[in-house]
């Protein structure tokens, strides 16, 4: 007689015994979702403010949370995706900066569509400058987007030799509300992250991407095109800097030289709260949403309590280094 010793029927067959013989018993918190503390934290940050501000809990400001997040929101989804796959990019704020500099200056010699077609294309030559980097040249992605966030927010200067520069006709993408008076760019992010969320559960590359992550090594091996599939990463992290790029100086009607300084924070911040590991193979872009919402929470709550931006800073530098120490934590729990 065969015998069946499959993984599922060995598990299903036999439980789990401790050294005592006694079956092991898996705790509660094992069995929770990932999620679970970023929604108990979203939560009890929504309840902190409904009870110390009576402007917080209402339906336009939910919709003022949400677009404050969006532009962020837009350029975090590629960034989990370069985060599962042990990859970082620290230059797009600065290439945000640069690329609405590109659309309004361009703007004011042409018109406005070609200007748009400058400032994407800005965008995928910033994405795949990172790329050659990282995959031919075998440069650091940490030193790789350090060198780029300098280079590109000079150059940004250079062209609008350090003055903001205006740019009319061009509001609608920052400011319609379309749907149920949602904000457009609120709609975009939404679509950014259903298209990430479909490309990282169901598609060859998403998947890939989790194994170059875990072991680049064995994911070569296996015939994965790492390098390929690493270029193509921060090559759509370029495209989504670019547009939210448009969606910022269309809501600002103007390019600022120091549009996008300290965003690479935030969009870190937001993809290690939500359970991306910095050393990769780990990440979830439900988990990416929800840390932009705590991070929006606490954002549109200390603005209504009036508190200086100054401790706002502070809290959001508090925060960065809490979501990487429970990622350190969350690596030597799994380890044991």
């Amino acid at each position: 007689m065969e015998l069946n010793m499959s993984p599922g029927s060995a598990s299903s067959a036999a439980p789990a015994l401790d050294p005592q013989g006694k079956r092991r018993r898996d705790p509660l918190l094992s069995r929770l979702p990932e999620t679970a503390p970023l929604i108990v934290v979203l939560i009890g940050l929504g309840l902190f403010f409904t009870i110390k501000s009576p402007y917080f809990f209402n339906y336009d400001n939910f919709l003022n949370i949400l677009t404050a997040a969006s532009i962020a929101g837009i350029i975090a989804a590629p960034a989990t995706l370069l985060m599962v796959g042990a990859q970082f990019d620290l230059s797009v704020g600065s290439g945000l900066t640069f690329c609405g500099v590109v659309v309004a200056h361009f703007a004011g010699d042409m018109s406005l569509g070609p200007a748009i077609v400058l400032g994407v294309a800005a965008g995928m030559v910033l994405g795949s400058v990172n790329g050659i980097l990282v995959t031919v040249v075998g440069v650091n992605p940490l030193i790789t987007t350090l060198g780029t966030l300098a280079a590109f927010v000079g150059l940004a200067r250079v062209i609008s030799d350090g003055q903001t520069l205006p740019i009319t006709h061009f509001s609608t993408l920052g400011t319609a509300r379309p749907f149920f008076e949602i904000p457009l760019p609120v709609l975009i992010f939404a679509a950014v992250m259903l298209a990430f969320w479909v490309l990282m559960r169901f598609t060859i590359f998403g998947r890939s991407m989790y194994a170059i992550g875990a072991n680049p090594v064995a994911a070569r091996l296996a015939g994965i095109r790492v390098k390929r599939f690493i270029f193509a990463a921060f090559f759509l992290s370029g495209v989504c800097v670019a547009l939210a790029a448009l969606v910022n100086i269309s809501q600002l009607s103007a390019a600022s030289p120091t549009a996008g300084n300290g965003l690479e924070l935030s969009v870190i911040t937001a993809v290690v709260l939500g359970g991306a590991s910095l050393a990769g193979g780990r990440g979830t872009i439900i988990g990416t949403v929800l840390g932009l919402l705590v991070i929006g929470t606490l954002n549109n709550g200390l603005v209504l309590l009036d508190v200086s931006s100054f401790w706002q800073e502070v809290a959001r530098g508090v925060l960065l280094i809490l979501a990487v120490s429970f990622d350190q934590l969350r690596l030597k729990l799994g380890t044991r």
